[in-house]
């Protein structure tokens, strides 16, 4: 059997073994600094292979830099064997549903979903903290105490050392004012680009603060041909006098991982009554509505196209300066007769082609510019929040729901995977399921976010709400059932999946024993009782099964059933394949049974093990029942 890592990819080995496929004569090996032979890259060589202009030292170059970048970069490959605990009180249709909600650092969350949701995501929308020197980008001082926030966080080990980045209120006088949130954003956003499909898309929200760094940021971690557009959101319906100029808008920056392809990909928009009305058919053309469109088009061309032509009225009509009619002179007469080109609404004026409703297209290409109308704003999703919270004003600041069914109906298509690391009040996880009602779609949605205290003034503190995480997922289920209720007379609502699977960051299920066993005393008796236990204590076999879960490669959201076989709890994951038994004293009749079930994994404890004799028959049993199975221990 072999033994699972339980420990997120290391992405700087992964670096060095694909730069060694690339350039296997850069391969090498070196003693690190714990005296362990291991491969590196003998950089000398790969510049010879990299030689068509090598930069280094003071040489001047192109290039985005701020404090701590390469700490950053480091952050963000460096592995992680934290886990996931479920939390089935806190879930709604826990075993059903395939939406997750996760508590804890984004960061740490990332590297785990990057395990199994590796280029499975569609698309992902973020509201990352602007950076106003008001709000707190690392979210470590929100009014909990050390003993409360450190074990809840997932940022600690359990002597209390910090376990991920550092986390300060950003303000001006910090004199970090943008490197702060730079170190922050940057390791996020790589590691979220591993999780986006090679069709996916990011949408994210941002002001003036540090748009620009964003932008740079994007560029860099996505590449500049993945750039698609910046959105310009009119966020705020009304006028501030508190300003020179009063702000009105956000900005929402757009990268696809299919770059211009992009643009094939993407869903339009539905035409709404204001671009059909545009459309008339007053001559009851039998093509259908009708509006009036250019005939000249810009740029002179060859003669064919610069010819005079003479209306009804008998004017003369040539192409204006630095413009060519649209087609040949033959072809123009011939489109006239068919009735496709009028001389004005009257008859009477300058000639113009038709196009007819039924030849555009089937709905709006997406423009640049979101006014309030189409896409809501802030007082919009305050109100939302308000009618599902009408006891306290829970979220100050929460999206609009029409903003993110507006992103989702261009991004993704009826059962992607949406994540949302920035969670906030959960209004992305709102508006997939209401658009799965409109539409009897079946995305899924991933939110994030930490656990952060709410301040202990605040009318969500008053309500009960302790932190963001207990706002956000009673909206999802408020939500959830407003929505079921709604739609009630419509068929197939009982379908929706309006619940959500509560997972929990915390330190491995592991005891340091599993990751370093070298550093425990060898016994020189053999005492059963006396052997160190692997697994850390109050960890339960639920919590195993979702520590091997990214390891076997299954998503977070599978479906488990658990069976009882010869008095052993047994997990079956999507439908056998996965099997997993926890419990002690597992004997040849539980592994036989097990065996013949064929599974493609199977998982156990090595502290699992009946007796010896159990352990000396385990891999003959597979070998005659299930050969194929690949089994592993904890």
């Amino acid at each position: 059997m072999e033994r699972l890592k339980l420990q997120t990819t290391d992405m700087a080995e992964r670096n060095v073994e694909l730069l060694g496929q690339m350039f296997p004569n850069c391969l090498t090996e070196t003693i690190n600094s714990d005296g362990k032979l291991v491969r590196a890259i003998d950089f000398d060589k790969l510049r010879q292979e990299l030689a068509c202009e090598v930069v280094e030292g003071a040489d001047e170059r192109y290039q985005f830099t701020w404090p701590d970048k390469r700490a950053a970069i480091r952050l963000a490959n460096a592995p992680t064997n934290k886990t996931l605990r479920p939390c089935r009180e806190e879930s709604v249709d826990f075993d059903n549903t395939e939406n997750l909600y996760i508590e804890g650092d984004n960061l740490e969350v990332l590297k785990l979903l990057r395990e199994n949701y590796l280029g499975k995501v569609k698309m992902i929308y973020i509201d990352p903290p602007y950076n106003t020197g008001n709000d707190f980008v690392y979210n470590d001082a929100f009014g909990m105490s050390n003993d409360e926030f450190k074990p809840q966080s997932g940022l600690f080990d359990e002597e209390g050392n910090r376990m991920a980045d550092p986390m300060v209120q950003n303000t001006e006088s910090n004199g970090r004012f943008h490197t702060d949130w730079l170190n922050m954003i940057y390791p996020r956003l790589k590691v979220a680009k591993d999780l986006l499909s090679d069709d996916g898309s990011i949408f994210i929200t941002l002001d003036d603060h540090e748009y620009s760094n964003a932008k740079k940021i994007c560029d860099e971690i996505f590449g500049e041909s993945d750039f698609i557009a910046t959105i310009i959101w009119e966020n705020f319906y009304g006028r501030s006098n508190a300003a020179a100029i009063s702000p009105s808008h956000n900005y929402i920056l757009v990268y696809s991982r299919a770059g211009e392809n992009w643009k094939n990909i993407r869903n339009l928009l539905e035409r709404n009554e204001k671009s059909i009305s545009n459309y008339k058919n007053p001559d009851n053309d039998p093509k259908g509505p009708w509006r009036l469109g250019p005939i000249f088009a810009s740029g002179e061309r060859h003669q064919g196209l610069m010819y005079t032509i003479k209306t009804p009225n008998g004017d003369l009509i040539t192409p204006p300066k630095g413009s060519h009619w649209r087609m040949l002179e033959d072809d123009f007469w011939k489109r006239v007769e068919e009735g496709s080109i009028v001389f004005g609404m009257d008859g009477k004026g300058s000639p113009a082609t038709k196009l007819y409703l039924s030849d555009v297209q089937s709905g709006l290409v997406p423009r640049s510019l979101w006014l309030h109308d189409e896409a809501g704003h802030t007082q919009d999703g305050k109100r939302e929040v308000m009618s599902l919270f009408p006891e306290a004003s829970v979220f100050d600041t929460p999206k609009p729901t029409k903003l993110i069914r507006q992103i989702v109906k261009i991004a993704c298509c009826d059962n992607d995977t949406i994540l949302d690391f920035f969670s906030g009040s959960a209004t992305t996880a709102h508006a997939v399921m209401q658009l799965n009602a409109e539409d009897e779609g079946s995305r899924r949605f991933i939110m994030v976010q930490l656990p952060e205290l709410t301040d202990e003034k605040s009318d969500a503190y008053k309500a009960g709400y302790k932190n963001i995480c207990e706002i956000g997922k009673e909206r999802i289920r408020r939500a959830g059932k407003k929505i079921k209720e709604d739609n009630a007379n419509k068929a197939g609502i009982e379908r929706l999946d309006t619940g959500f699977r509560v997972l929990k960051l915390d330190t491995s299920n592991m005891a340091d024993v599993y990751y370093t066993p070298a550093d425990t005393p060898i016994q020189t008796t053999l005492n059963f009782d006396a052997l160190v236990d692997n697994i850390r204590e109050g960890r339960t076999a639920e919590d195993l099964l979702f520590q091997v879960l990214p390891e076997c490669n299954l998503p977070l959201s599978s479906k488990i059933e658990i069976r009882e076989i010869h008095g052993k709890k047994v997990f079956v994951v999507e439908d056998g394949y996965l099997m997993a038994c926890f419990d002690s004293d597992i004997n040849d009749a539980v592994i036989t049974a097990i065996a013949k079930e064929k599974p493609y994994y199977f998982v156990m404890c090595d502290r699992s093990i009946a007796s010896d004799s159990v352990a000396d028959n385990f891999d003959q049993i597979f070998e005659a029942y299930s050969r194929e199975t690949v089994r592993r221990i904890l």
